[in-house]
């Protein structure tokens, strides 16, 4: 096991975000490469609202593709946007020498979900972590109104990349 202290440093995502952002189009253009980079979650066309070190807020729009036989949100497709916030939390946290992978995840849906949705995810990085530890990071997600839909739940296992020789 290796214990470290975390520097201060932005990672990577941190910075591609930072250099896009500012850009006209550039949260679209990161929320295309987001979902480039990791093809089934980009699958429901999320896109990045905010992101900075530990913080991340999502959004998901209410179309036939991402819908239920109710003409609500799909479940699936909302736990898929939580799971995405909770990770760009996570991985904007850790610095570039850790890596993560989700163990499980657990939803709680409070009412239908229509609209334009919302998912905000916080996550803050001890300043010494234990190699191959879990987190559980949390998520509310809410509909145009402000009320919650559904709750997600993350279990994040983080741990430091092998170093190579």
């Amino acid at each position: 096991m290796t214990s470290t202290t975390k520097p201060k440093t932005k990672n990577q995502l941190v910075k591609l975000w930072g250099k896009l952002n500012g850009l006209p189009f550039g949260a679209k253009l990161f929320s295309l490469f987001l979902g480039w980079y990791a093809p089934y979650s980009g699958s429901i066309g999320a896109r990045v609202e905010a992101l900075g070190v530990g913080e991340a807020r999502v959004s998901l729009r209410d179309r036939r593709k991402v819908r239920n036989h109710l003409k609500s949100v799909h479940a699936i497709a909302s736990i898929n946007l939580g799971e995405i916030a909770t990770g760009l939390a996570v991985l904007t946290a850790i610095t570039d020498d850790m890596r993560g992978i989700v163990l499980g995840l657990h939803s709680e849906y409070k009412k239908k979900a229509r609209g334009k949705l919302i998912a905000t995810a916080f996550f803050e990085l001890p300043e010494q972590m234990e190699d191959n530890t879990p987190f559980e990071v949390s998520c509310e997600i809410k509909d145009k109104a402000g009320d919650v839909v559904a709750t997600v739940t993350a279990n994040w296992l983080l741990g430091y990349k092998k170093q190579s020789n």
